[in-house]
């Protein structure tokens, strides 16, 4: 088993409601920040040691199903 983490943010350039409302709300609470972004981390565990294969088959994943390609762009960190 491989564990595979995958890292999922909005591309540049596009709206991100969620980090902008909580851009204001910790302004308002007094913290002084710049932009605030989100994503998503998913951590996987894949069946396969080899890690050009692993690479692919996560790659295949995200554009099939895990990260949305025409608005978000995603990493692919292999930890073991």
């Amino acid at each position: 088993m491989t564990q595979v983490r995958v890292s999922i943010t909005r591309k540049d350039g596009l709206s991100d409601p969620e980090g902008v409302a909580t851009r204001r709300a910790l302004l308002d609470l007094g913290y002084d920040v710049g932009e605030v972004h989100f994503g998503r981390i998913i951590n996987l565990e894949v069946d396969d040691t080899d890690e050009a294969s692993v690479r692919a088959a996560v790659t295949a994943m995200c554009e099939r199903l895990l990260a949305n390609p025409v608005i978000e762009d995603y990493s692919i960190e292999v930890l073991s």
